[in-house]
């Protein structure tokens, strides 16, 4: 047995047929609730922002209300709805559904034992990232905290299969990655008027999911580092929060400042150029002020 396949449990070529049939289980069985939306598109700065409108609340009010019920220490990965599970990716981490989805097929890998979302990403977070990025093209994005979007505290990284948009390019924001200046291994967007920190990464590692891994760790603290976010803090914790967005091509790190814009929350995938409002008030909003200007409200300004 290789020391791949000893870290790793997922077999290659299954995870994809996995996703598939588990979908179509779990929404007969009810423990998939998707988040209905319609869409529309907002431009600035180059980019056309794929923008999120649900259509419905009820079912994701229903749920935050229960988790209050439950208790502060409510964790729904342990254990997690077996109903939701896809596959066991490796000896520390699993892939699971994300119940309440708003982009179908949306993937959670998280760590079979509890972790803070607030404790930096590990190899082994790596290894379970690669293990399923080298199934499909997707996006993966790791919201490090509440102040950068994360929802809960157990520690999980999510991906999404790609294309983002039924129309444009893959990822909206990608037409300004193609501007980016490098010193060194880190590089800069001139579209992007806020601090983050971008590396581009070498496509074929996607055939070798440790080697990406320790690739992609390099590059991790690069970034951070890069960023103003790499002082050393007790217990593996981050010292600040951030949005981190990692494609077989490239990785983008942004800190963050705060958690929303006028009740506008944004997550990692603001940053990708996909926006969610809850109603028409906050689309009106945010076509006024602009997506960019938003990013760069809850960002660190250069």
């Amino acid at each position: 047995m290789t020391t791949e396949e000893k870290r790793l449990l997922l077999q290659p070529g299954s995870l994809w047929a996995s996703v598939i049939e588990q979908t179509n289980y779990a929404l007969e069985s009810g423990a998939l609730l998707s988040l209905p939306t319609e869409y529309t598109f907002v431009e600035q700065g180059g980019v056309r922002f794929l923008v999120r409108l649900l259509a419905n609340l009820n079912r994701k009010h229903e749920a935050k209300k229960a988790t209050k019920a439950l208790g502060k220490v409510f964790n729904p990965f342990l254990p997690y709805e077996e109903d939701l599970f896809v596959a066991d990716i490796s000896q520390t981490h699993v892939c699971l559904l994300n119940k309440y989805n708003v982009v179908n097929y949306h993937l959670l890998l998280i760590t079979r034992d509890f972790e803070e979302q607030e404790t930096l990403l590990t190899l082994q977070d790596f290894e379970a990232l690669w293990a399923c990025m080298a199934e499909f093209e997707g996006l993966a994005f790791y919201n490090a905290g509440k102040t950068a979007g994360a929802s809960q505290r157990h520690k999980h990284v999510q991906l999404v299969p790609l294309p983002l948009t039924p129309e444009g390019p893959p990822i909206p924001i990608e037409p300004l990655l193609t501007s980016a200046t490098f010193q060194g291994s880190i590089g800069k967007i001139a579209g992007l008027p806020f601090v983050h920190g971008f590396a581009a990464l070498d496509a074929s590692l996607a055939e070798s999911p440790l080697q990406a891994a320790e690739a992609s760790l390099a590059h991790y603290h690069a970034l951070l580092q890069a960023v103003g976010l790499s002082n050393p803090m007790p217990e593996n914790r981050q010292s600040g929060a951030y949005n981190l967005l990692a494609t077989r091509r490239w990785m983008l790190l942004v800190p963050r400042s705060q958690e929303d814009f006028e009740s506008i929350s944004v997550n990692s995938l603001g940053f990708a150029g996909a926006l969610l409002v809850r109603n028409e008030q906050q689309l009106e909003r945010l076509k006024i002020y602009g997506p960019l200007n938003v990013l760069k409200s809850v960002a660190l300004p250069i």
